[in-house]
């Protein structure tokens, strides 16, 4: 884990790379922004509702949810986002560090893409709406509602990264054997990754690290 964790930091300046990260950072933001707007709609129809009269109490509990729903929003988000983007991240990698792999992948088709990313946004917004609850229960406590973060969003995680790689090179039943097989590593991966996205600034390259990261993962695995 620590060498396919320093080999992905030292990649980070490949021009492959930073063109994925800016790409991705940009939709990203431009897909937040527009949730953003809808959620203000929202906020300011029920701002009008039974809560209006509330003062202060309604403004603080506005802003929490808002922060919140921000944090989990970008995680969902900037995942499927990096997964539209994941072949030219593999590629990068696998150029460099595993040129034979290079020669058997295979470039999914946007469609399948698209369904995947699909997918895994939906996946992240249902497991961390129904875990919002007790994210907002935990903010007292500090450090709860980040641990609950990580633990949620972990496993996602490992789920979205190990199919993201392995789908380029397994077919569908070898896909879903190594998924089956890999948990133990795959969960690993995940969990590094979703610390990344708990700490400031770091968590805006998260999904690009973290699909680097999955891809040392995959061949240092197949290797050993």
């Amino acid at each position: 884990m620590v060498r396919a964790l320093l080999l992905s930091i030292g990649q980070l300046a490949d021009r492959t790379i930073l063109w994925v990260l800016v790409k991705s950072l940009l939709l990203t933001f431009l897909l937040l922004v527009g949730t953003g707007a809808v959620l203000v709609a929202i906020a300011g129809w029920l701002g009008d509702g039974w809560w209006a009269g509330s003062g202060t109490l309604a403004a603080v509990a506005g802003a929490v949810m808002a922060i919140l729903g921000v944090v989990l929003l970008f995680r969902a988000v900037a995942m499927a986002v990096v997964g539209l983007f994941a072949d030219d991240i593999v590629a990068a990698v696998e150029r460099r560090h595993y040129p034979s792999a290079a020669s058997t992948r295979r470039n999914l088709p946007f469609r399948e893409e698209l369904s995947t990313a699909v997918r895994s946004a939906g996946r992240a917004l249902l497991a961390n709406a129904v875990a919002l609850p007790f994210y907002l229960i935990l903010l007292a406590t500090g450090i709860g509602a980040p641990l609950l973060f990580v633990a949620v969003n972990a496993l996602l995680l490992a789920r979205d990264l190990g199919e993201m790689v392995g789908a380029r090179h397994l077919d569908a039943p070898a896909l879903h054997h190594w998924l089956a097989a890999s948990r133990r590593p795959r969960t690993a991966t995940g969990l590094v990754v979703a610390i990344l996205f708990v700490v400031p600034g770091v968590n805006l390259i998260a999904p690009v690290l973290g699909a680097a990261i999955a891809t040392h993962r995959f061949h240092g695995a197949r290797r050993a």
